[in-house]
This record gives C-alpha cells, structure tokens and sequence, in this order.
C-alpha cells in the first residue's frame, strides 16, 4: 500500500498544522508510538524518531496522530516539538488514579466499536460515549458483527436510546454490510479513531476498510465471547484511493468505579434529574409508589430501554463499591 510519503496532504497536513509550526520546520505525522520511539511520516518519507528532551515529553508525550517538529542530529531524526492537538482522546491513567492518558490525537471522528455477538456490558458503552464526547470530535457508534447477533434490531434500538442523537451504524465485516456507509463518512485527510472493547471487531473493521490486511486479528472466547488483545501499539493506517485514515486501538479494559460514577451522572443526567423528584429518596424507579421516572416511561417522556441501563450500571457501581470496599479491609487486616 502507497503510505503517502512526500505528501503530507493525505496525511491531514493542512493550514492549522502550518499556522503552528515554525517558519521552515521539518514536520511530520506520528504513525505509530513503540517503545519510546515513533514512527513519524515526513515529506523526505518515514523516520524512525526518539525524542530530543525526556524533560520536553514529560508535560506533552507523542502519541499516534500527533504532528511534530522534526531535527537531525548527527544523522538522528529527532521529534523537538509536538504541535497543539485539534481533538484528543483521553482516560484516566491504570497506574495513576487521577492522571489522564491521551491515547490518539488530531481526528475528526470517533468511532465507538461494539460486537453484537455478546451482552454489552453495564458502564463501558457510557464510558466510551463520554471519552468520545469529551475529546472534541464527532462520534459515530459502530455496532459491528450484526450477522452474529441473536436480535441486532433490538441491540441498535437500545444503543439509539441511549446514544441520543448520535449516528449508529450495523456492520458486517464478513457480508461487507454497512462497510460502504462507513467509507462514505471518510475522505482525503479524514482521520476515524477507533474505540472499543478487546473482540469488538476493530481490527477486523480496520483490514475492511483497508481492503487488505494490515492489522492483526484474534478470535474471542467462545465461552464468553470476550476478546484477545491484539492491538497493542496504536497506529495510524492509510486507507487505499485517497479515503483517509483509521487509527486503531487497544481494547479499553473494565472500568474504574469513578469512571464509571461519572459516566452514570453525565450520560444519564436526564433520568438522574428526574430521580429527584420521587417521594423516597432511596427509590429504586421500580415499584415504589410515586417514582418519577416510572411515570416517566409510562407516559412515553422516557425510553424504558434507557432507564433499564441506568439501573444496569448503577447497580453494577454498587458492586463495585462493596468489592473495593472487601479489598480494602483486607487489606488493613
């Protein structure tokens, strides 16, 4: 496949990337970030570049998407300055409770990738939707695998219900359905991020649209159908005629109780609001006499698929609490 060296235009290189680079500065693309080093796309082609400053890195690290500043020294490709990012896709940091971990940079949309061949788990579709939300993008969800699923129709009705007004879209890698509707959203200089779980289908959906394979793929458990990690560096591909671009990404593992607290409050602010106003302030939004949102969703105002997510993942966040709450007395113990 043509990588595009020489042209930064296909790349996405255009007036915002020159307005902040220097009067005659190399710059270039970060395709891929491994081990402390990337793989940066130039005019003069693709270099393999390290960093001139640890202490530089230290407040903005290179991630895929980034368009740096590139120096030579003694033969060396050197990135000496990343350029202010456009859009960025955040999480907050595993090994550091309250720091956040930029994942990709610079794209115009964000595609969040779920297989309808398994359960969608309470919270990690919320927590997707607000990392997508937050990171100044479009969003397009991508329901992928609709040929395995037990009822695809009713899986993108309850994606919809809580999605609000965000795009959906059913895909197949195996029949190409809904491949081409996808392409269409892409065009020259267009970067699509892809987010999802491990066995969502995202490098799958990657080699489609690249019309080869470019990205490795694994088969998930058939037990549970939960998936392998097979993308571990996060790089930026290519797509053939001019198309765009598609970075993929590591699966997003399980998350954290305050991740998840926050999605239930911003995703479901509405159903919270309503919560509110129920006589008891304990209320479950099931039985209990008076409840505002079953009122709700007996009058129509509310989706009752919506508010049965809500239930999903402010029950899970109360295991969650009562599980790290056993570990911490363990711990003391």
């Amino acid at each position: 496949m043509n990588d595009g060296s020489g042209d930064l235009r296909v790349w996405g290189y255009g007036d915002h990337v020159a307005g902040a680079a220097g009067a005659g500065a190399l710059v270039g693309r970060v395709v891929q970030v491994d081990r402390g080093e990337c793989d940066v796309v130039t005019p003069d082609g693709m270099v393999r570049a390290g960093s001139d400053s640890v202490r530089a890195q230290a407040e903005v690290a290179p991630v895929t998407g980034d368009w740096v500043q590139v120096t030579r020294q003694d033969g060396v490709a050197l990135m000496s300055r990343v350029l202010p990012r456009r859009t960025a896709l955040t999480r907050r940091d595993p090994a550091e409770r309250d720091a956040e971990q930029v994942l990709a940079a610079n794209f115009d949309t964000v595609g969040i990738v779920a297989g309808l061949d398994r359960p969608l788990p309470p919270g990690r579709f919320e927590r997707m939707l607000v990392m997508a939300r937050d990171s100044g993008a479009e969003i397009v969800i991508l329901l992928t695998k609709v040929d395995r699923a037990a009822d695809a129709a009713a899986a993108a009705s309850t994606v919809r219900a809580v999605a609000g007004d965000v795009a959906v879209l059913t895909l197949s890698v195996r029949s190409g359905a809904g491949i081409d509707e996808l392409r269409s959203r892409l065009g020259p200089g267009h970067t699509l991020a892809l987010v999802g779980a491990s066995g969502s289908g995202k490098s799958s959906l990657v080699n489609a649209l690249a019309g080869a394979e470019v990205t490795a793929t694994a088969a998930v458990r058939s037990s549970d159908r939960r998936g392998r990690h097979t993308t571990i560096a996060r790089r930026l591909v290519l797509l053939p005629g001019d198309g765009g671009m598609v970075l993929d990404t590591p699966g997003v593992r399980a998350l954290g109780l305050t991740d998840a607290q926050e999605a239930l409050h911003r995703v479901f602010s509405d159903i919270e609001e309503h919560g509110s106003r129920c006589r008891f302030a304990d209320c479950a939004h099931g039985a209990e006499p008076d409840c505002a949102v079953s009122a709700a969703v007996e009058s129509g105002e509310m989706d009752a698929r919506r508010v049965e997510r809500f239930l999903a993942l402010r029950d899970e966040i109360e295991q969650q609490r009562l599980r790290e709450e056993r570990r911490a007395r363990s711990r003391r113990r």
